[in-house]
Formats: C-alpha cells, structure tokens, sequence
C-alpha cells in the first residue's frame, strides 16, 4: 500500500538546501559521454576542466539544460580513484551536489547529527570569484557536495574553461529541472538511510510504498520518499523486498556491486514533445504494451493529452487528488543494467506514479528476461 505522510513544520530548518546544484558522474570516458548527453540527450556542453587548463589528473565536462547541471568526469591513468570507481561500479553517479549558502555550517550541522565527513570545507578560487565545497558521506560510495556558490560569477566552478557546444541535432528537447533522484539499497538499509536524513539533513518522509504497492506476480521492492523542508528536492530510496524471482534493485546491486543511485528523474513542460525528439535522437526507452491504453481515459479520466500519442510514445499516466502526471523510463544509459532515466512532466500531481508500477515493473522484468538476470 501507499502511505503519504505530512510534512511537519520546522521551526528551524538547520539545513537550508536552495536547490540541486549538479550531479557528477564517473565515467570511463568523458569525452565520449559528453557527446552522448550533447546529441542524444540534448544537452549543451558549457564548460570544460582538464590538462589544457591545469588539471592534469582528471577532465570534467559541464552539461546544461534548463536548471540540469551534469558534470561527467574521467580519470587520466589507471590508479586514479575515479578509475577504480570506474571499474567497480561501471559509469555511474558519485556525487549529488547540493547548493548551500553557508558550506562549512552546513557540514558542521550535518556532521554533529552524525554525517561521516568526505571532505572538509575547501575554498576554490580563480578570477571570476570563489566557490566553497565540502562533503559527507550517504549510501554505497555516493556523496553530497555542499556548494557555496553566491561569490563566484563564473560559467560554473574555478577551472572549467567556457564552452558551447550546442547539439548537433535539433537542439536542446526541453528537459528543465531535476524532479527527484533515486537510490537503491540493500535489502534491510532503508530505514537506515530513511534514518540518516531525517537526522541529519532535516528530511521529511513524504510517501512510503510497501512490496504490496510495488510488486508483480514475480519481483517486488520497498520504496520511501525523502525531500527536504521546502520540498524541492526529494530523494526516493529502494530496497529489494522477497519475491519468487530477482528484482530490478537486486539486479542493480550486483552489476552496480553496492549502493548506488538508480536513476535521475527530469521535469519538462510538454512530455510528448520531449520524447518524440529524445527517440528522434536514438535514446530508448522501456517498451509498453498496448492492452496498459485500453479504457486508460476511463481509469485515469479527462487529461489534456491524446491517448494515441501516449500509446505511440509509450507514456504512462497517474493521478492523484492533486492532478495527474505523465512518466516515461529509458533503458540503462550504459551497458551495466544500472543507471537509466525517467522523464517526467507534472500537471498537480505529486506523486511518483505508483498506479503505473506493475505495468513499469512488467517492462523491466521483460528486459530483465532478455540479459537472463530475472
């Protein structure tokens, strides 16, 4: 069952989060990537950090859409941390960047309520100004970067080089804003994580769904929704539950070995626009099968989108009492059935589509089949 829990009202918010500043991937090859995210994705390559401008280890790219900051970055030599990341885990996320006015408070207050400090606070500065980070730890090998950013004027961090590389293609597809991030964790952590950012990071539960929800006949997960006190940004997290076969999250943990985030979901403002250029491009997404559109206006009721294009599309469809929302999901991004995006447009609803989860289910199971992983 779906359990939505209110947010209770803070009468401090020791945390105060302004928004998410970037997510980081590690990648085997940066430069490849970029294009990916460039043509495919529909992303614009803004800023570049490597040899050429002094940072020999290492070389970053800066991807922008909308308020969607990606920075994708590969390691010079085999010994290089980022490497053995690499090899462990397959390309994947490393760092979910967290905009802050104040970063060493906010390490000291997450700290002192039992963060484990990654990194202490580091000042970075060049010409344009100065950015101040430092980091704790979260679930696997993940970890949150506080940003202070207010006294820097440059295009994104002291040592990235300005570019435009627009796409190749039509341009950018209309991707707008991180809706929220998953993480998948071990079967028997969620609470534990639930735990570390309620106590932590001042998090509230907002939604809690049992294997009940989230389960078909053959594989099944439990799910809670974490956000912060002004609800913009929220973090669902995943557990396997028991079942007669794998599921997805213990999928994910084997070819991820561990922890890790299982996919970003991107807000845009006209879903069928968006995913007919994404396909358009070459990105593909879970297949749907038709008997999911029969009676859908009768289960979902009047939506302002034409069910044809949704079936065309493969677009699945929710409502609560706030609205509806319409999602879609791609296969994983790399060869690793592990990281994948969802692509997400809002019309009220609040929700995470929990109507759509035995047809979603269903589709991955059917990858699933297809790699012998079920």
């Amino acid at each position: 069952m779906q359990t939505e829990i209110k947010t209770p009202t803070e009468v401090e918010d020791f945390l105060p989060l302004k928004r998410m500043d970037h997510v980081e991937f590690y990648v085997g090859n940066a430069r490849q990537s970029a294009q990916f995210y460039r043509n495919v994705l529909g992303f614009t390559i803004k800023g570049y950090r490597g040899p050429e401008t002094g940072h020999r280890e290492s070389a970053s790219y800066l991807l922008q859409q909308g308020h969607i900051n990606v920075v994708l970055t590969g390691a010079m030599n085999s010994s290089h941390p980022i490497s053995q990341h690499v090899q462990k885990h397959g390309d994947g996320v490393k760092v979910l960047a967290l905009e802050v006015d104040d970063a060493a408070k906010s390490l000291e207050e997450t700290v002192k309520r039992g963060a484990t400090k990654v990194k202490d606070l580091e000042v970075h500065t060049d010409e344009n100004g100065t950015v101040k980070t430092a980091s704790i730890a979260t679930y696997g090998e993940t970890v949150h970067t506080f940003v202070e950013r207010h006294a820097y004027k440059g295009i994104f961090f002291p040592g990235f080089e300005a570019r435009d590389q627009k796409p190749n293609n039509s341009g950018e597809v209309g991707l707008q804003a991180i809706d929220h991030v998953v993480g998948n964790v071990e079967l028997g952590k969620m609470n534990d994580w639930v735990k570390f950012y309620a106590q932590t990071l001042g998090f509230s539960q907002l939604i809690h769904f049992d294997d009940e929800a989230i389960s078909t006949d053959y594989s099944a997960l439990m799910s809670k929704v974490m956000q912060n006190g002004s609800g913009k940004i929220k973090f669902p997290i995943n557990e396997p539950a028991a079942s007669k076969k794998k599921s997805q999250i213990e999928e994910y943990l084997d070819f991820y070995e561990g922890p890790g985030v299982q996919h970003l979901a991107l807000i845009t403002g006209d879903i069928i626009a968006t995913v007919d250029q994404l396909k358009a491009n070459g990105l593909e997404f879970l297949t749907i099968p038709p008997s999911y559109y029969e009676n859908l206006d009768e289960r979902i009721g009047t939506i302002k989108e034409n069910i044809a294009d949704l079936q065309r599309l493969g677009i699945l469809v929710d409502r609560d009492d706030e609205g509806y929302l319409l999602q879609i999901f791609t296969r994983p991004i790399q060869d690793r059935p592990t990281v994948f995006f969802e692509v997400i447009q809002r019309r009220g609803c609040r929700g995470f589509g929990a109507g759509n989860f035995k047809a979603l289910f269903e589709a991955i199971e059917r990858e699933q089949a297809r790699r012998g992983n079920l």
